[in-house]
Parts: C-alpha cells; sequence; structure tokens
C-alpha cells in the first residue's frame, strides 16, 4: 500500500510540472522563438492597450502603416493598415518607421515619415485617431517638420517624462545629401500636434563603428536620468546596430557608451530601430533584423524581434538576437 501511494504521488508531482499552463501562470521560465512575426516589418513599434499590444511598422504587404496585435507580445494577428489615407502634401511608397504616443483611451497621435511632395525629401507627419489601430487621420497641408537643408527629418519618436512633459526626437537625413546626421529633440505641445520651444542637437555620428549616420532614436527615462537608444550604420547591411547614449535631461547632454549593446548574431544581422517595452516588471528591446542568408534582400525583409534589456546600474545589456530565446515575456 506505502509503494502504491509513492507512485501516486511521484505521478501527481510529474504531472503537474509538465503542464504547461500551470507552468505559465505560476511564472515559470517559458522560452519562444524570434522572430515573432517573420513576414516584412521593419521600424516596429509597439504600444499597450487594453491587456493586449498593437505593433505598427513602415509600409508594406498591409499598407501604408502595417498593423498587428497580439496579447502576449510572441504570437501576433494582422490588423491591417492604420494609416489608409494620406495628406495632400504626400504620395504612397515611401511611408517610414510609425510612432505612437497614447493620450487617452480615445486619443492616439502617430507620427511618421513620408515623402515630401514639394522637396522631394522624406519629412514628418503627424496623424490622430480614437482607436489604437486607427484609423489615423492627417489633416495637415504640410509636414509636421521637413529640414530640407539637411537632407529631411525622419524616424520620429514620441516620448512623455515624469513631469508629464511630452517630447519628439527625430533625425535629419543628413545621408541623403551627404552631410552629417543629428538626433534632434523639441518639446511638444500639450496635444502632441506642433513643436514648442527650441530645437536641441543630441548627438551624431562620431564613432566608427556608425559609419555615416546615426538614426532611430528612442528615449528611456529611469531613476531620474534619460537613455537615449538609436541605430547607425547602414541599414541593409550586418554591420548595422543599436548604440546607447546617457544624457542629463531631455534635451541633452548626452555621453555615447561607445560600443554597440545590439549588434548581428549567427541567428539575425543588422538589428535594429528598437524600442523598449516594459512587461511585469522586465525590459524587452523590440526591433527588426535581416536573415543572414538574405542580408538587404526583400522579401524576406526585416523581421520583428525580441531580446531581454537588462541593468547594471546606468548600464544596459542587451540580449543578442537569439532564435531560441529562453525566456518569455
Amino acid at each position: 500500500m506505502r509503494r502504491r501511494l509513492g507512485f501516486l504521488l511521484l505521478f501527481l508531482l510529474l504531472s503537474g510540472c509538465s503542464d504547461p499552463s500551470r507552468a505559465s501562470s505560476e511564472g515559470t521560465t517559458m522560452g519562444f522563438s524570434n522572430p515573432v512575426y517573420d513576414q516584412n516589418f521593419a521600424d516596429p513599434q509597439v504600444i499597450a492597450v487594453d491587456n493586449g499590444y498593437f505593433a505598427f511598422a513602415t509600409n508594406g504587404a498591409l499598407g501604408n502603416v502595417q498593423t498587428l496585435k497580439s496579447a502576449d507580445l510572441v504570437s501576433w494577428e494582422q490588423v491591417g493598415d492604420a494609416l489608409p489615407s494620406l495628406p495632400s502634401w504626400t504620395s504612397p511608397g515611401k511611408v517610414w518607421a510609425p510612432e505612437v504616443a497614447v493620450h487617452a483611451a480615445d486619443r492616439y497621435v502617430m507620427y511618421y515619415t513620408t515623402s515630401d511632395d514639394a522637396s522631394g525629401r522624406q519629412c514628418i507627419g503627424v496623424a490622430v485617431a480614437a482607436a489604437a489601430a486607427g484609423p489615423y487621420v492627417d489633416k495637415s497641408s504640410k509636414p509636421l517638420i521637413c529640414q530640407e537643408a539637411e537632407g529631411g527629418s525622419i524616424d520620429a519618436s514620441p516620448f512623455q517624462d515624469s513631469s508629464g512633459k511630452r517630447w519628439l526626437y527625430w533625425k535629419n537625413d543628413g545621408n541623403a545629401i551627404g552631410v552629417d546626421t543629428w538626433i534632434y529633440v523639441s518639446e511638444l505641445s500639450p496635444d502632441g500636434l506642433t513643436l514648442v520651444g527650441p530645437t536641441h542637437r543630441l548627438i551624431k555620428q562620431d564613432l566608427e563603428w556608425e559609419g555615416n549616420l546615426v538614426e532611430a532614436p528612442y528615449l528611456v527615462e529611469r531613476n531620474g536620468k534619460f537613455h537615449l537608444f538609436y541605430s547607425a550604420n547602414a541599414y541593409d547591411k550586418e554591420t548595422y546596430a543599436v548604440g546607447h547614449a546617457l544624457c542629463t535631461t531631455p534635451t541633452g547632454p548626452c555621453t555615447k557608451s561607445g560600443d554597440p549593446i545590439l549588434t548581428s548574431s549567427n541567428d539575425a544581422a543588422g538589428p535594429g530601430h528598437n524600442m523598449v517595452l516594459r512587461k511585469d516588471n522586465r525590459d524587452w528591446f523590440i526591433y527588426h533584423a535581416w536573415d543572414p542568408a538574405a542580408v538587404g534582400v526583400d522579401p524576406p525583409g526585416r523581421t520583428m524581434w525580441l531580446s531581454e534589456l537588462t541593468w547594471s546600474g546606468d548600464v544596459p545589456a542587451v540580449q543578442p538576437p537569439l532564435k531560441d530565446n529562453p525566456n518569455r515575456p
């Protein structure tokens, strides 16, 4: 009888440990596979809405602003085009790097890059929606930002600091005309639709690994300090990577960390255009990367990846791109 009870107890223990739903509910580490979206989805940004997530990306098969939704950051479902109509000053074909700021449950503000027909440069527009998935509407008669003499303006990224002020970061597209590229910032009006106050230059390309450009800014506030993540080098090469700079205020000054913090691995090449999302007290890098066997080739294009971000004081560390990631968001 004692032996039978022992076998029964062992069976119950093994059954409990092998139940995936139980492991998940108790927070036991479970892995996932990258890329989390294996189709072209360049320059991804993700927002958390109603216990779920929406992701936005550069134009592609799903439309001007490709849009996905997910319940867990790992499994994604196609939604469609968040910006189905463009303003009169632009034309379809080059709608890049959308990012959304959540103002309220019924107000979402999207900043995006598109071609300015008048100047022929890529410039920044702004659109508003009442729902996270859109449709976003841009009623403007001209771009929000268009630094024509500096090559244009791209890669707008909104940020709200702990005091409630809103800011917009972007890059002048200097590499398009052979001049310096700068990461800029300006304060936004409370409604997010206009720039207010002075414009500040933060960093430019001045490290060997950065090549001819810096771009794709994303700011994180942590313990009273501001962390600027940015991408550099050529987007269609395996040398593309993510760098970091520590800033004392949202407008600088900023000091670069030096070497890039996210680079190519055996599983993915040219990782970049990252953002940071916090989930269950853990930070995640969301970014795009190429198949190492098809760098610069579309299709398959740049797919969406996740890597965990950890900290040692003010020093960030990012997992290299891993196809089989041991930790699930």
